[in-house]
C-alpha cells in the first residue's frame, strides 16, 4: 500500500484519513499537534461525535493496521509519497486572516518532505496561497523546487458536518495542480482514494477561488433573504410562504432567513476575498446584514415585550447550527452581547455542551428548575432535542422568537405565548 500522510486530524481531516485508509490502496499516517487526538486515533477511537460512519471506518482501519497517528508531522511526512494538508485558516476578532496553525504545519512539512512527494492542500485558502505562500515556503525550507522536485496540488474540501462521508462520495472533487504532472498525480490519487467524480480546473488559483466563491454565494443569498424577511415583517407578509412560492420557479433559489450565520465557513471565508483586494460591495454588505440579524432579533423582542432589563431570556442552542458541537462565530454569541447591552439575564441551553462549558461564555446554564422564571425564549440552533420541545413548563414566558422558523407555531400559541419568526409575525 502506498503511504499517505494527512496533516490535521480535525472533523474533516480525520474523516479523510479514515476513508483513505479503507480504500484498499493507501496506508495512512495522521499528524496532529493534539496529543489526545493522536492517542485516540491510535486506539481506533474517534474524538469526533455526530459524524455518521466515521467510528466504524476508523475502527476498521485500526484493526487492519492501515492508520497510525503521531504528533511529529515532519516524521510522518518523511514516510509518505503523498501529503494532504487540512489544517484550519481562521480569522481573528478584527476579521483578519490568521495563518498561525497552517504556517506551523507547513514548516514541519518542509522539514520532512523528500524528493518526488505530492503535496495537496484541502484547507480553504485565500486565492494564491497554495503557490505563493506555502509552495514557496516549502521550497525555502527543503531546498527542493516545486513542480520539479516535489509536486503541488489544491483540492478544496466541500463537505458538510454530519454527512462528510456521504458528501465525499457524492460531490465532484475539484482538483488542480501547479503543472501538468502535479495535476495528473492529484487526479490519480483522488480517483483511487475516493472513487468519485473528478472535476479538473486550470490552475491552483481557480480551485482556491472556487471554494471561497461557494461560501460567498451562500452568505450573499442568506443576506438577501434576511433583508427580505425584515422587509416582510414591516409589510405583514409571511416570508416562509413567499420563499415556497418563489422557489417553485426554477430560476429562484432563495435560502432560509435566520437569526444569523455562524461556523468556520460562511461567516469566515468571505474575508478571504474582502481582505485580499475585493473591496467594498455586495460581499461586504452581506456580512454586515447577516451579523446584524442578532441585533434585529433583540429589537423585535423589545418591541413586543418592553424593556429587557432584568428579563430572563433563554437561548436554545449555543452551537452555530443544529446537531453540531461547534460555536465558532455562532449567532448565540452575538445574541448574548446584544441582550446583555439591554440588561437582560441570559440563560443558555444546549444538549451538546456541559454546564461548565456554557458557563465559560459568561451566561447561566439553563436548569429545569428555573423554567417558570423565563420571560422570553429564543431558538438559535434547532437541535433534534428541540423538535419535541414542550413549552408548557415555561409558565411565565410571554414570547418565543423562532430564529430558525422551525418550531410549531400553533402549539406555542395554544399555550398563550406569542410566536415570532424571522419574517414571520
Amino acid at each position: 500500500m502506498q503511504p499517505v500522510t494527512v496533516v490535521g486530524l480535525g472533523k474533516i481531516g480525520l474523516t479523510l484519513a479514515a476513508v483513505f485508509a479503507n480504500s484498499g490502496y493507501y496506508r495512512v499516517f495522521g499528524a496532529d499537534i493534539n496529543e489526545a487526538v493522536v492517542n485516540h486515533v491510535n486506539k481506533g477511537i474517534s474524538h469526533i461525535n455526530n459524524e455518521p460512519g466515521l467510528d466504524k471506518l476508523l475502527e476498521k482501519a485500526h484493526q487492519t493496521g492501515t492508520i497510525q497517528a503521531t504528533t511529529k508531522t515532519a516524521d510522518a511526512v518523511s514516510k509518505s509519497d503523498i501529503v494532504i494538508v487540512i489544517v484550519p485558516v481562521l480569522v481573528n476578532d478584527r476579521d483578519e486572516v490568521n495563518y498561525q496553525y497552517i504556517d506551523s504545519a507547513v514548516e514541519e512539512i518542509g522539514k520532512g518532505i523528500k524528493k518526488g512527494t505530492l503535496i495537496i492542500f484541502e484547507t480553504t485558502l485565500p486565492t494564491g496561497d497554495t503557490r505563493n505562500r506555502f509552495g514557496k515556503r516549502i521550497e525555502e525550507i527543503s531546498g527542493l523546487v516545486m513542480g520539479e522536485d516535489f509536486y503541488l496540488g489544491y483540492s478544496p474540501e466541500r463537505v458538510y458536518s454530519n454527512r462528510i462521508i456521504e458528501d465525499l462520495a457524492n460531490y465532484p472533487k475539484v482538483v488542480s495542480g501547479l503543472n501538468e504532472k502535479s495535476l495528473q498525480l492529484v487526479t490519480e490519487f483522488y480517483k483511487k482514494a475516493l472513487n468519485c467524480t473528478i472535476l479538473q480546473v486550470s490552475s491552483l488559483e481557480t480551485a482556491e477561488f472556487t471554494k471561497v466563491a461557494e461560501s460567498v454565494y451562500r452568505d450573499v443569498n442568506i443576506a438577501l433573504v434576511n433583508e427580505l424577511a425584515v422587509y416582510a415583517d414591516k409589510l405583514g407578509v409571511n416570508i416562509k410562504e413567499v420563499i415556497k412560492a418563489a422557489n417553485s420557479e426554477p430560476f429562484s433559489n432563495l435560502h432560509s432567513p435566520g437569526v444569523g450565520v455562524g461556523g468556520h465557513c460562511i461567516p469566515v471565508y468571505p474575508y478571504f476575498f474582502i481582505n485580499n483586494g475585493l473591496g467594498s460591495g455586495l460581499v461586504t454588505l452581506s456580512r454586515e446584514i447577516n451579523d446584524n440579524m442578532a441585533s434585529y432579533a433583540v429589537r423585535v423582542i423589545e418591541e413586543s415585550t418592553g424593556s429587557l432589563k432584568q428579563q430572563k431570556v433563554l437561548i436554545l442552542g449555543l452551537s452555530f447550527r443544529e446537531n453540531v458541537k461547534e460555536h465558532t462565530k455562532s449567532s448565540t454569541l452575538l445574541l448574548i452581547n446584544e441582550l446583555k447591552k439591554k440588561g437582560a439575564i441570559v440563560y443558555i441551553d444546549d444538549p451538546l455542551y456541559t454546564k461548565e462549558e456554557i458557563s465559560s461564555f459568561g451566561v447561566i446554564p439553563f436548569l429545569n428548575d428555573v423554567s417558570k422564571e423565563i420571560d422570553t425564549i429564543i431558538l438559535q440552533a434547532f437541535h433534534d432535542e428541540y423538535k419535541d420541545q414542550d413549552f408548557k413548563e415555561f409558565t411565565k414566558c410571554q414570547l418565543v422568537l423562532d430564529g430558525r422558523n422551525a418550531l410549531d407555531r400553533e402549539k406555542i400559541e395554544m399555550l398563550g405565548m406569542r410566536y415570532i419568526g424571522i419574517g414571520v409575525k
